[in-house]
């Protein structure tokens, strides 16, 4: 697996990454909403650098123009509910992807036990395409594989790619396990480990509650 970390050279994503772990910042859910979304953008950007592009002839007012642009068969797929925002940026971008949304969650066993649950799947065919999974938090991992195990009943992508906000070495190592050899990940930030909860340290804390409230 290719791991690229983005935060490994300075830029204004590290403005982006500070804000949505700030204790103070992060109270503002509309504020955390965008900076996840800003944050996408420029993992979309960065994923575009990757992909195949063709010729194309672009008719215009004076005459016409070759350009090469990426081929249209990107298929975003976002884990509900956390990833909404961070689907969003990579959409801003892909503005012509299919997709694909799924529902997992961790079931807790006990206080620091858990299972994947994967109960709502939404996809187009993946046959051939390029698949980008998107995740904000890469905790354990076990999401990531269990979404992608998931989705094997609807084709096989051609090429692989996987979204994060925040991760683990942890959970890296998991997907880099469970995974094609292939896949591509591409992560703003990375933590070096997690609690006996499975949460990241220091992380930001829950995603999904930040960016759209608490849940019973």
């Amino acid at each position: 697996m290719l791991v690229n970390v983005l935060d490994s050279k300075k830029s204004i994503l590290n403005k982006f990454i500070s804000e949505i772990r700030n204790i103070n910042i992060q109270k503002d859910s509309l504020r955390f909403r965008r900076n996840i979304e800003r944050i996408g953008e420029i993992l979309a950007y960065e994923i575009s650098q990757s992909l195949y592009y063709e010729k194309n002839t672009v008719p215009t007012p004076l005459g016409t123009k070759i350009m090469e642009t990426h081929k249209k068969d990107i298929v975003l797929c976002s884990i509900l509910r956390a990833g909404l925002p961070l689907h969003t940026g990579l959409l801003n971008y892909f503005d012509d992807a299919e997709n694909a949304f799924i529902s997992a969650y961790r079931k807790h066993l006990n206080e620091t036990d858990f299972e994947i649950k994967v109960e709502y799947f939404a996809s187009p065919s993946l046959e051939g395409k390029t698949l980008i999974l998107a995740d904000p938090m890469l905790a354990t991992g076990q999401s990531l594989v269990s979404v992608f195990e998931g989705l094997k009943k609807h084709g096989t992508p051609k090429e692989i790619h996987v979204a994060c906000v925040i991760g683990s070495n942890e959970g890296i190592e998991y997907i880099q396990k469970n995974l094609p050899k292939e896949t591509k990940l591409w992560i703003a930030t990375v933590d070096e480990k997690l609690n006996n909860r499975g949460y990241i340290v220091p992380g930001l804390g829950d995603a999904g509650d930040l960016a759209f409230g608490g849940k019973l």
